[in-house]
C-alpha cells in the first residue's frame, strides 16, 4: 500500500467498462433481446435496454421486467449470462484505449475498473483484450451494490489508500456520474457510450470528452510517481 508521504501525489482513475473501455452497446442489446425471446417474453426496445446499461445484471433485468416475479428475473438473468458468454462477441475496444492507458500508467496514475459486469465477465474481457496488467484494483457487481451506490468506488479507494480528492471516475452513463457524486469523487464523462453530453452533465460530470485519447488532457504528468504496485 502507498506510504502516507506520497498521498498528495497519488491519483487513482477508475474506469467503467461497457461503453467506456469497449464498444459493447449493440452486443448488450442483442443478448438482452434474445434472452427475453427465449422465455417467450416481449423483447425490450433498444431505448429500454440502453436505459439500464450500467446497472448490475439482475437489477437491469428486474427493471425491464417491470416487477414480474423474482423467479422469472432469475431465469432471464441466467439466460443472458449464458448467451453473453456463448455468442460471438460483437464488441471492440474504443479507438485509443490501449495507447491512452499506456500513457496514463506512464504518467504515474493508478488505474482501476468499477463495472456492473460480473467478475467472471470482466476477467474474460481483460483477458481477451490483454488489458489486465493496466489495472491495480477492480470492483464488480458480484460483491457490491449496483451503481449509482458508491460502494465500488469507496472500496477501491480504501484498498489503494487514497481519498476522494485523489480519485476520478470515468464512465459513459448517468449512473457512473451519480456514483462519482455519491462517493465524493470527480466524475468525467465520455460521450461515445450510452449518454450524451447533457445527460452526463446533468448527472454531475465535471467534464465530458468525445474521444478516449482526450482523457490525457485532464491527467498531466505527476511531479513524482507513486511507488510501484503489483497486480493483486
Amino acid at each position: 500500500m502507498p506510504d502516507t508521504q506520497a498521498m498528495d501525489r497519488i491519483r487513482l482513475i477508475l474506469f467503467d467498462c461497457d461503453g467506456t473501455l469497449m464498444n459493447s452497446h449493440h452486443h448488450i442489446i442483442r443478448v438482452m433481446q434474445l434472452a427475453f425471446a427465449e422465455h417467450a417474453l416481449p423483447q425490450p426496445s433498444v431505448t429500454a435496454v440502453s436505459a439500464v446499461v450500467g446497472l448490475s445484471l439482475s437489477t437491469a433485468v428486474q427493471q425491464l421486467l417491470s416487477g414480474k416475479e423474482a423467479e422469472l428475473t432469475a431465469a432471464v438473468t441466467e439466460t443472458y449470462r449464458r448467451l453473453y458468454r456463448d455468442l460471438p462477441g460483437d464488441y471492440v475496444l474504443y479507438a485509443g484505449v490501449r495507447e491512452t492507458l499506456d500513457a496514463l500508467k506512464g504518467r504515474g496514475y493508478w488505474l482501476g475498473v468499477v463495472t456492473g459486469k460480473s467478475h467472471a465477465g470482466l476477467q474474460r474481457v481483460l483477458a481477451e483484450f490483454a488489458l489486465a496488467h493496466y489495472f491495480l484494483v477492480m470492483r464488480t457487481a458480484d460483491h457490491c451494490p449496483s451503481k449509482p451506490h458508491p460502494a465500488m468506488v469507496n472500496e477501491c479507494m480504501r484498498e489503494m489508500g487514497v481519498g476522494s480528492a485523489q480519485t476520478t471516475v470515468i464512465g459513459d452513463t448517468a449512473l457512473d456520474m451519480q456514483m462519482a457524486c455519491a462517493s465524493g469523487t470527480k466524475g468525467l464523462g465520455v460521450s461515445f457510450g450510452v449518454a450524451d453530453h447533457a445527460t452526463l452533465f446533468e448527472a454531475g460530470a465535471a467534464h465530458v470528452v468525445d474521444h478516449f485519447s482526450e482523457l490525457l488532457e485532464h491527467f498531466p504528468h505527476l511531479q513524482q510517481q507513486p511507488p510501484s504496485l503489483t497486480m493483486r
